[in-house]
């Protein structure tokens, strides 16, 4: 007698998907993570010398921790700034890219090439280009340019922004927000290319017909956003906010400090230190954003 074939059940179809998906991440974290991961933990808590036959490890506690939140005079400053600065550009960040991505997806005459020059500053921030200009060649190369632009520019500067907000009755502490905001707008711009993708993306696979009937109720552009775009992007914007956090954390002044600590002064026990309290903060930072946001994330069955 024949055996019957076993059918998977859609959810456990699901769960090996997922197992599948995550497989990669998971040997390569074995393979090549796992020991430098151990091995940072074993550094912070020890006084690691250089030693002709390699290296010797002396056990002291504490004591790297107590240098960085005590001895050190700039880490801990250096990390409330980079707290400081995502919690003021992740906002921005966030809304920037979804008003973009919102532009992007309609349909209107050199859509592509708008798409292009949106995610310029994201290539000419990486790469060599970026090289290029942390040396301020580029800075060289267009400085008299820039300075006719700024010379002959007749916008609204951030300056002149401050007191027409302050007149409209807005409360000192967001004008001083907004103001900061036009003054890092080129940052927030070059921050923003892979969340402007992944919102895009999101917005078009919503499909026609919700909007189509939501139309024929009477719906209009505004309730359409806030009742069919915004619960259905939702998990997107869980996702790049999760992105942007850990994105402004990958280069500031505390990454340098650590950078320093280890291939400057060799004092590695130290720089293990920097790096796990670090980790520490920003997995924090994740984890009370991510509670707060997937409360409130819609999922479509």
């Amino acid at each position: 007698m024949a055996r019957k074939k076993r059918t998977l059940s859609l959810e456990r179809r699901k769960a090996r998907f997922g197992m599948l998906f995550v497989t990669p991440w998971f040997l390569g974290f074995v393979l090549l993570m796992a020991v430098p991961f151990y091995q940072s933990i074993v550094f912070s808590f020890h006084k690691l010398k250089v030693e002709a036959t390699g290296y010797s490890l002396e056990f002291i506690g504490w004591a790297n921790f107590y240098h960085v939140f005590y001895v050190d005079a700039w880490y801990v400053r250096n990390l409330t700034d980079a707290v400081v600065n995502m919690a003021l550009n992740l906002p921005l960040i966030i809304f920037f890219s979804l008003f973009i991505a919102s532009l992007l997806s309609q349909k209107f005459r050199g859509r592509m090439f708008a798409r292009a020059i949106i995610f310029l500053p994201v290539v000419l921030a990486s790469g060599v280009i970026a090289k290029l200009d942390s040396g301020n060649i580029l800075a060289q190369m267009i400085g008299s340019a820039s300075q006719d632009a700024e010379s002959n520019y007749s916008g609204l500067r951030s300056l002149e922004l401050a007191p027409f907000l302050l007149q409209a009755g807005m409360s000192i502490e967001i004008v001083q927000y907004l103001t900061d905001a036009v003054d890092r707008i080129y940052q927030i711009i070059s921050s923003s290319g892979v969340q402007i993708l992944i919102f895009l993306a999101g917005l078009q696979s919503i499909s026609p017909s919700l909007y189509e009937a939501a139309k024929m109720e009477g719906a209009t552009g505004y309730e359409a956003f806030w009742k069919i775009t915004f619960p259905m992007i939702s998990p997107l914007i869980l996702t790049n906010v999760v992105y942007t956090i850990i994105d402004s954390f990958y280069n500031n002044g505390v990454t340098s400090m650590i950078q320093d600590a280890a291939f400057i002064r060799f004092d590695f026990g130290v720089s293990a230190a920097m790096s796990w309290i670090y980790f520490l903060v920003i997995s924090v930072i994740l984890v009370i954003s991510t509670s707060i946001i997937s409360k409130r994330v819609f999922y479509y069955d």
